[in-house]
């Protein structure tokens, strides 16, 4: 599998609901950077993101590309809460080694993304 289709078929799996397939493509080790959840392992990952997972709608890839075991992307996140709906963009950075992601490094506003989010 190349590295930019491990990255695609996480995000495909993990915005579709389905963590433990998402799962499959991280490595144990795996880290995640991102404005409001940094973990060191898969399983923090799993554990720090499973409310967030019901929220989300999909994604629409503006760009993916590889430079080696690094992949980048940038894409529209669907969003769906009893606040609202709506889509966040996202420039993600991930590190692909043997078919697993090692990590990952994401960035996004977090203002437009609160702004989805119930109150309370």
């Amino acid at each position: 599998m190349s590295s930019t289709t491990t990255v695609e078929a996480f995000l495909t799996r993990f915005t579709s609901g389905d963590t433990n397939g998402a799962a499959e493509l991280l490595d144990d080790s795996f880290t995640f950077h991102g404005p409001m959840v940094q973990t060191d392992n898969k399983a923090s990952f799993i554990e720090a993101t499973a409310q967030l997972v019901p929220m989300l709608q999909g994604y629409d890839m503006h760009r993916l590309w590889a430079d080696g075991d690094d992949v980048c992307a940038i894409y529209d996140l669907h969003v769906a809460t009893p606040a609202g709906s709506g889509s966040v963009t996202v420039a993600e950075w991930s590190v692909v080694r043997d078919d697993k992601i090692a990590s990952q490094r994401i960035v996004f506003d977090t203002a437009a993304f609160a702004a989805l989010m119930p109150q309370g």
